[in-house]
């Protein structure tokens, strides 16, 4: 071989290195904006990382690491010999719950490991969706709220009245908020001024003559408020093993809650200081067997609400709503034998978590899109505006209004458990699956959930199904 046979040697395989670099970079890139959704949308942190790497995998990369946490992720690989590893990091931005967008990535994986889309194809469609916007506008999230707040209402035991003022505050506290996070200010003060605005236009309204249980309104707009927080991914990542991330998720959690908490308090005492007393609280009568047509309806119009306020395709809104109402016939059930207000909301939460997997692959969603509307309900808003109602009266209430908010804690510890530990039993454990399930434990709440053989892709490729 002479020397211009070897120089054209060499100039081939710096190319053919550059392009596999080319490759790897551009394949990482796509695993961590992949990631970055599903991260921010409130998946946890380990079917992040299972649907990182089950890309990664599948598009050549065998043996990249992944770390994921609360608010960065990194990607790392070495080829083979003495080549320069490559590390890559990216950052969460934001945390809005955008279900239209984690249904669109999901999709993308799921594609992807079917070998429906390439490389190329899949970071085209990754950029279509960060940058395209939602089908329907704005404004129809601030009527989701109001028409989710009323149904909570509805779900309380409260009338016409109590459904109207909760409406009504939702829209306030809606608009309210979405120009304080224009001004960038952090999340916990959001959350003052959405429980401050709930206890004074309840307090104002029962100043009026109209007769009304304001306690009502305000657990109504203390439940919309409680919606947006991640708590089910704290706990799964808790139990996965993800602990630094599940700490840092719980604190966000205990922040927005404080937040309700802090502007709840500030509505009362100013509400109190104008002459706007919110009157006696009832601490939730028991409801009897003639009131569950309105706690079934209120329960599944609020989580099917929930749902369009937070972006879900139109597809699942009423197989959330349906999951919901025999969650809520669940509770009420378990409610009316006897059982305390956590373990009715433990059952409602398991049973949701059973049927999760099952409607969102009949509607083509993640599990997740599913099961956090369908816990919406639950919430325990009535027990965290008792717990305030007690503190602030002082003397022999305080014991009361303690126990009233470690009763909240249980609840929606209960909700978050009870889903996971629904979606433990449910999904089905295939001698495929368990290979990678063992490896990165924990219950699938979003992305692929086992490795697909490559018969089963031909044959997906075939019929063209999801």
């Amino acid at each position: 071989m002479d020397q211009h046979d070897r120089t054209d040697q060499h100039d081939d395989e710096r190319e053919a290195a550059a392009e596999r670099a080319r490759e790897v970079h551009l394949t990482m890139d796509l695993c961590l904006r992949i990631g970055e959704m599903l991260l921010s949308s409130g998946a946890g942190a380990a079917d992040v990382t299972a649907t990182m790497r089950s890309v990664a995998d599948h598009l050549g990369l065998r043996t990249a690491e992944i770390d994921v946490t609360f608010t960065a992720l990194s990607m790392s690989h070495q080829g083979p010999g003495d080549d320069v590893p490559t590390l890559m990091m990216r950052h969460v931005q934001q945390r809005d719950i955008d279900y239209e967008d984690l249904t669109a990535v999901d999709h993308l994986v799921r594609d992807v490991l079917t070998d429906r889309a390439d490389l190329y194809l899949a970071r085209s469609r990754m950029a279509t969706i960060v940058s395209l916007g939602h089908a329907f506008p704005r404004w129809a999230v601030t009527v989701a709220w109001m028409v989710m707040a009323a149904a909570v209402g509805v779900f309380l035991g409260g009338g016409l009245v109590v459904s109207a003022v909760a409406a009504l505050a939702a829209a306030l506290i809606d608009r309210v908020q979405l120009v304080l996070a224009r001004r960038r200010l952090p999340f916990f003060y959001l959350q003052v001024a959405g429980g401050a605005i709930a206890t004074l236009l309840a307090g104002a309204v029962a100043a009026s003559p109209v007769d009304v249980d304001p306690s009502l309104v305000v657990t109504a707009n203390i439940i919309m408020l409680l919606a947006g927080i991640g708590l089910m991914g704290a706990v799964q990542d808790a139990l996965t093993g993800f602990y630094l991330t599940a700490s840092a998720r719980l604190i966000e959690a205990m922040m927005a809650t404080a937040g309700i908490i802090a502007g709840v308090a500030l509505g009362i005492s100013v509400a109190e200081a104008v002459g706007l007393g919110l009157g006696d609280l009832v601490p939730g009568a028991a409801r009897g067997v003639s009131d569950l047509p309105t706690i079934l309806g209120g329960a599944a119009v609020s989580a099917a609400a929930f749902s369009v306020a937070s972006y879900a395709p139109r597809r699942a809104v009423l197989p959330i709503a349906l999951t919901t109402g025999v969650a809520a016939l669940i509770s009420q059930a378990v409610a009316l034998a006897g059982f305390g207000r956590v373990a009715s909301a433990g059952a409602a939460a398991l049973f949701i978590g059973l049927v999760a997997y099952a409607v969102a692959g009949r509607v083509r969603v993640p599990p997740l899109v599913v099961a956090v509307p369908a816990i919406v309900p639950f919430l325990p808003g009535l027990s965290i505006y008792r717990g305030l109602a007690f503190l602030s009266d002082g003397g022999p209430f305080v014991s009361q209004g303690i126990f009233a908010l470690m009763t909240a804690i249980s609840v929606a510890i209960a909700l978050a458990s009870g889903v996971i530990l629904g979606e433990y039993v449910a999904q089905p454990l295939k001698r495929e699956a368990r290979r990678l399930e063992n490896r990165l434990s924990g219950p699938r709440l979003v992305g692929p959930f086992r490795a697909l053989t490559r018969a089963e892709r031909r044959a997906l490729r075939r019929t063209g199904s999801e």
